[in-house]
């Protein structure tokens, strides 16, 4: 039983890694910043309602391993050590924080709304601050200017992206427990 558990965890964390995949590298790049919008937090809001933190821990590091090793996978469809070692290196790593803070907390609370949204608030505070100071590092910037470049233009995008992982969040986590295909992993 456990085993199986196992393989749909390890499943829905590959399908997840392919969705941020497909996801990342459509990004919006703004005219006064390097750090373009993109949707890799907000499919990372989804996994941890659907694979839990641990879970997504792992399907966010393939896909950081993947970029890494040269997949156009990272935003504006580049990879690369390069684009980790750039300006917004700082927010693929930032990320795996993000990953944590919000993922505990959504596991330990997952009926109150307002608990994970704070999670996912801390967890994005955790991300911009990493990200923030790489950024700051890369350019020379102060931290003040590092938040002006990197963390102010995307405060609404990310607080939009908050709500609709809260609002869509608990239903699709329901949805993928009833799957068929959970169903039939159990009984082989």
């Amino acid at each position: 039983m456990k085993s199986q558990q196992r393989l749909y965890s390890l499943i829905l964390a590959a399908l997840i890694a392919a969705i941020t995949c497909i996801l990342a590298p459509f990004a919006i790049p703004l005219p006064m910043t390097p750090v373009p919008i993109s949707l890799t937090n907000l499919v990372i809001f989804f996994s941890l309602y659907l694979i839990g933190w641990k879970w997504s821990l792992v399907s966010y590091g393939v896909y950081i391993l993947l970029g890494l090793i040269g997949l156009p996978v990272f935003s504006g469809f580049s990879g690369g050590l390069g684009k980790a070692a750039g300006p917004t290196g700082g927010y693929l790593i930032g990320f795996f924080f993000l990953i944590i803070i919000a993922g505990i907390v959504i596991e330990k609370y997952p009926a109150r709304p307002f608990g994970c949204a704070i999670g996912m608030v801390l967890g994005m505070a955790a991300a911009y601050a990493f990200g923030t100071a790489w950024l700051s590092y890369q350019l020379k910037l102060t931290f003040w200017a590092g938040l002006m470049t990197g963390v102010f233009p995307y405060l609404i995008g990310d607080a939009l992206k908050i709500a609709a992982a809260l609002l869509l969040g608990p239903t699709l986590q329901r949805a993928v427990k009833r799957l068929p295909v959970k169903q039939s992993i159990q009984k082989q």
